[in-house]
């Protein structure tokens, strides 16, 4: 009997582990990462060729910052010329999670 719960143990144990391996590859820093770097830059600045191209903003940027955190999810949701709408491609929580990083870049 002792065996078997054990063995109970370390199965949810194992399942725990994965259950959130899963929630960190989905934070905001990994969605902005593999959905938003490519035109903010790594550190929201802008300074990519596309970015540059496009006239980004800087997210670290009073400008950027002084924003609330529905309007920031607007912008992600709707998209505002050049950049395009990411609702429907990003979960709700996905967005959240990207808002939520977003202030992290705060100057």
């Amino acid at each position: 009997m002792k065996s078997v719960f054990r063995a109970l143990l370390v199965v949810c144990a194992v399942m725990f582990a994965f259950s959130t391996w899963t929630f960190a590859a989905d934070s905001g820093a990994d969605v902005y990462k593999s959905k938003c770097a490519s035109c903010h830059g790594v550190e929201g600045k802008g300074d990519t060729a596309v970015g540059k191209a496009m006239k980004v903003k800087d997210l670290a940027s009073d400008e950027v910052q002084k924003q609330s955190d529905a309007d920031l999810t607007t912008v992600i949701e709707k998209g505002k010329k050049p950049m395009p709408p990411y609702e429907g491609k990003l979960t709700k929580d996905q967005i959240t999670d990207v808002v939520k990083y977003l202030r992290t870049l705060k100057k």
